[in-house]
Formats: C-alpha cells, structure tokens, sequence
C-alpha cells in the first residue's frame, strides 16, 4: 500500500517511479495478509515463523539485489523499500531477509567461488535453503579484529575452532559464513551447519527480536575441505563489505518501524476519548504526532537519497552510517513517543509501538553499535581515527 498520505507530508511518494511503488505495494501486501495477522503471538511466543522463508522466496525478496543465481537483481531503492514494509511488520522479518541476502548470501555472491555460488546461491534465493553468517564473538563485537576463532590447515583440510555469538538463524540453517583467523589473516568459510563439531543454540530469554532466531556457535575441531574457504573473502575488509549491505537495509527498514508505530498512535488517538472528546485533538498529541511525522519524512529522504547514491555506485561506508546512526536513533524515539499516546494499553501486544521499540533496542546494536558509526562519522570530519 502506498505511505498513507498523513504520514508523507512532502510527497517523497512522487520522488518513486511506478515500479517502485508497485514493488512497495506488493510487499505491504504481503505483511498485511502473512505477518500482521500473527506476529504479536509470535513475538508473545518467542517463535520465527519459519513458515514464511519460502513465501518470501516466492516474492523473490531473498538476496533481491543480487544478480544472477535465482536471484531477482532489483535495485538498492527497491530493496529497501521492500525492508521498509517488512520492518512495519517486524523487525524480525526484516532481519531475517537481512542474514540471509545481505550477509550470508552476499558473501558467497562477492567472494565465493563459482562452484560454491551454484551450488547455495539458487537455493537460498528461493528459500529452500537458509544462511547465516558468524562474525561477533562473545569477547569480539565491535572489535572483530580481536576474535579467538581461529581456522588452521591441516593437509588437505581446514580445521576450525572457537566461538561465535548473536549469530542470526544459525540453529535452522543449511550453511554457515564463519569468519576466522588464519596464518593469512581473517578468512572466510562455508560450513554446512550439519559439520561434526558445530553446535548452534538458540539463545532465550530475549527482550527484543523475540520473533526471530540469534544463536550461540561453538566449532570444536569442525574439519572441512580445502574448497570451504571464501576464494575472494582476505581480510576484515571481506566481512565489512557484507555488514555495510545489512546496515543499507537497516537505514529504511528502521522507519517502518517508526511510521508503523505513528500510524498506531495516529489510529488510536482519533478514537480515544478522555474529557469528553478524541485525544487527537489535544494540543500536546499533535505535537507528538507533528514530530514524530516530521523525523519520519526526513529520514525516507535521507534513506531514499543514499539509496539513489548507491544505484549510482557512489555511496561511501560513512555515508551508511550517517543513515543508520540517525534513522534508528530517531526510530526508537518515535516508538517510544508513539507508546505514550497509547497510554497504559501501550504496553501490550494489542499495538505495535513498543514491540517496535524492544526490537529497535537490538537494531540499534548490531551491525555497528550508536559509538561505532559514531567514530566512523567523526573521522570523516576530522580526519582523525578514533579508534587507534
């Protein structure tokens, strides 16, 4: 469906062209019949619903920016207009289609080889098969270059062994990108997830991202083939490359997020009467509504404009993370600010702003913390690395 015409105040719909609107319109579609109906159970329940890979499949959202392989090859706006609907959904959702096309397959798409690229890329495309991609360690998040894992030949074979943490959809999946150091530096590994010697658990108790799936990895001893290695993936750079296409994604899905959480506030504020008429026409509730709006249209420009830099082939990393700093941050404020409208009904799973919130709380971290892109951003102002 169309932003709603309360929610876009400058008409960036007309920035879209007809096949992006209609792409964004199948997808809202999509999360109105498949997610909306159940997720509030799910994320009550702590379950994904792993009975939407394929569907997902179908509408060829796996891996969508990717050329060739089953995949759809649409353009970086187009992708995320798609995570945007999805996000309104969940965050869930939309992270999963983010492990599975941003991380795992766009590793073996930029730096496997051509017999690896066959013989995963088709099937994770359609869904049939489903990736993750083990990076963050317990004592390694921000600082990847400190991780413990570490691969080392042995004749014909590599033999991996450490840990990994966070690490998305890796108890139901088919392969796994494990990234270790070697006496080459950092590399990059397919392991079927089916390998002696890896274990993935589920990790609970979970506040945030309860409809989706993050796991514990141990590899003790987990031996593979020589041809397990990335033949392309040297160094962090490798890693990095992956983690800025989730972080582009992130940029418009957190503001589906956020609009969901406004338009539930907006819907619930036209019809709650205290004092005898509508809270919608408090001075103080349009104000909210007013700057949640505001921060909203500011971040589709900021989204839609780096999405047109990327199509062109000149978005640069910091300019990923202007868009992820500030449109999650602004994000989790809108939530919030939505859930107040709510009032004490707020805090249930009968409306979306604070799941909302929680989730973002998990978007905010991963894929480079608030600090992180931070530092990225100031030395590109000052010239200066923070981080040496």
């Amino acid at each position: 469906m169309p932003m709603p015409d309360n929610s876009d105040l400058i008409d960036i719909d007309s920035l879209l062209t007809p096949a992006e609107r209609d792409l964004r319109a199948s997808v809202a579609a999509f999360v109105d019949a498949e997610i909306r109906p159940g997720i509030a159970d799910w994320f009550d329940r702590a379950i994904f619903p792993v009975e939407l890979v394929k569907k997902l499949g179908t509408l060829g959202l796996l891996g969508m920016q990717l050329e060739g392989y089953g995949c759809a090859g649409r353009s970086a706006v187009e992708y995320g207009l798609a995570v945007l609907e999805l996000e309104a959904g969940d965050s869930g959702i939309r992270t999963f289609v983010s492990v599975q096309g941003s991380l795992a397959m766009t590793a073996i798409h930029r730096h496997g080889s051509e017999e690896q690229k066959q013989r995963w890329l088709p099937g994770m495309a359609a869904g049939d098969l489903i990736g993750s991609f083990a990076l963050t360690e317990p004592t390694a998040g921000s600082d990847p270059a400190s991780m413990a894992t570490v691969a080392r030949r042995d004749g014909d074979e590599w033999v991996l062994n450490g840990s990994k943490r966070w690490i998305g959809l890796a108890s139901i999946a088919a392969v796994t990108v494990v990234w270790a150091q070697t006496d080459d530096g950092v590399r990059g590994f397919l392991v079927p997830t089916d390998t002696v010697g890896l274990t993935a658990t589920p990790i609970t108790r979970k506040l945030s991202m309860r409809a989706s799936i993050q796991c514990d990895i141990e590899l003790r001893d987990v031996r593979l083939p020589a041809d397990a290695i990335l033949p392309n993936a040297k160094g962090l750079r490798a890693a990095f490359e992956c983690l800025n296409e989730a972080r582009y994604g992130i940029i418009w899905g957190s503001m589906g997020a956020a609009r969901d959480s406004y338009l539930a506030a907006l819907d619930y504020a036209k019809t709650r009467e205290q004092f005898g008429r509508s809270i919608a026409s408090f001075q103080l509730t349009q104000r909210k509504l007013v700057d949640m709006t505001l921060e909203i249209n500011k971040g589709m420009l900021l989204a839609l404009h780096l999405g047109r830099l990327k199509d062109a082939g000149s978005l640069e990393p910091h300019q990923i993370s202007v868009g992820k700093l500030n449109n999650v941050r602004e994000a989790i404020a809108i939530c919030r600010e939505a859930r107040t409208i709510l009032g004490g009904n707020g805090i249930t799973l009968d409306f979306s702003p604070l799941r909302h919130a929680n989730n973002l709380e998990s978007v905010r971290t991963y894929e480079g913390t608030d600090e992180v892109h931070t530092l990225i951003i100031g030395n590109r102002i000052t010239g200066v690395s923070a981080f040496d």
